[in-house]
């Protein structure tokens, strides 16, 4: 698994808000003051290196508060300077390992000025937010690709994710989890088999009984992929669905949280992406390592065929290979909120990379972008919350 925050602290609060607009205005005077200084590209330091940049990383740590100030002309690499990396990196959601090199680099050379930015626009993003907190609530932070299960104000579970591509961005989402769905099937959207489904089955013929992918008519009536010419686009008038199953593109858990962009969570056969630092790869939804885990999470509460859910329950029943759709007792709030640069109630400041470039204003407005990795896969029809 890629690294993530072990912070126990919620990216998102009820207190949010105001704790980054308060860093928005600490940051406006450190970039109105000059600034930070920066490091060399290619710039390596580590525990034990000595020279003129360590006093330079050293004032550069103490601006943020990563240092303290009666620290800042020692030219060693100390066990204190080791610290205060590790707590910047810990901040910006970088492995925690003490030393400079090229992601913490490019971390530390970010200006003041665009820190300041980013908590401005990010506080700005949350103005009009009108989240239901509650006892136990969901929080995805897009820019930290990560899913945060919240209880009493505090993380105890928090998972490495997946989100959506530059090009095709997840959304900002407030809604609530209302249902767990096992063994779920995958109906593919059109723009995907125009753009993936008809040029793979042009190269093999066998494509979709490979995927099992079955193609249904209107009448719900299976047709067989033969009959269809594929040198046209005429397979897009068809349902292609993919049966339940270890290759299906949802994996075998799809978490159901009813909305107008219609994104949900789910699990994934291609986990190896979870390894990855760089983690933007869906077409708008968020797949979520050890989703298991997390279904158990969520499923606190609401009572299966032996009482409680638990993880042993919910791995039996996909085992069973039966579609299921289990609705939550207690919906469950989440929020999918995009957030560059944020404050806990302490006054510690996060910060995230702008993946996609929302912190920079735009001379026109931009419409929202069609998310397509919307099919239908729950025979729980969303309600209108």
């Amino acid at each position: 698994m890629a690294t993530i925050s072990q912070d126990n602290r919620p990216t998102l609060d009820g207190s949010t808000f105001i704790n980054t607009m308060r860093a928005a205005w600490n940051y406006k005077r450190i970039a109105e003051a000059g600034g930070w200084p920066s490091l060399p590209v290619g710039t390596v330091l580590k525990a034990g290196d000595k020279g003129p940049l360590v006093p330079i990383l050293r004032q550069r740590l103490i601006l943020e508060g990563d240092l303290s100030a009666d620290l800042s002309t020692s030219t060693a690499f100390d066990a204190a300077l080791t610290g205060a990396v590790k707590r910047f990196q810990a901040r910006h959601g970088l492995s925690e390992s003490g030393a400079v090199r090229a992601r913490t680099l490019e971390a530390l050379n970010v200006s003041a000025a665009t820190r300041h930015r980013q908590l401005t626009a990010s506080a700005q993003r949350l103005a009009s937010s009108i989240f239901a907190f509650g006892d136990r609530y969901v929080v995805v932070n897009i820019p930290s690709a990560a899913v945060e299960a919240i209880e009493q104000g505090q993380v105890v579970r928090r998972y490495v994710a997946i989100v959506g591509k530059v090009d095709r961005p997840s959304p900002l989402v407030e809604t609530r989890v209302t249902a767990v769905n096992l063994n779920p099937t995958w109906t593919v959207p059109v723009s995907l088999i125009k753009k993936d489904i008809i040029p793979h089955v042009r190269k093999d013929p066998d494509y979709l009984q490979k995927m099992k992918i079955r193609i249904l008519d209107a009448k719900g009536q299976e047709v067989d992929p033969k009959t269809i010419d594929w040198s046209t686009q005429n397979a897009v008038n068809y349902t292609l669905r993919q049966d339940p199953g270890a290759i299906n593109s949802l994996g075998q858990i799809r978490i159901d949280m009813p909305n107008k962009h219609a994104v949900y969570m789910h699990d994934t056969p291609k986990k190896q992406l979870f390894a990855q630092d760089i983690r933007y790869h869906s077409s708008g939804c968020v797949r979520v390592a050890d989703v298991g885990e997390f279904a158990e999470w969520l499923l606190r509460g609401t009572n299966g065929p032996s009482g409680q859910w638990t993880k042993a329950g919910i791995d039996a029943a996909i085992a069973s290979t039966a579609r299921q759709d289990i609705r939550l007792d207690r919906p469950i709030p989440v929020a999918w909120v995009y957030l560059t640069g944020y404050a806990t109630a302490d006054g510690t400041v996060h910060f995230r990379n702008d993946i996609y470039g929302l912190d920079v204003p735009k001379s026109e407005p931009v419409p929202e972008p069609e998310v397509i990795d919307v099919p239908a896969t729950a025979s729980i029809k969303p309600k209108r919350l």
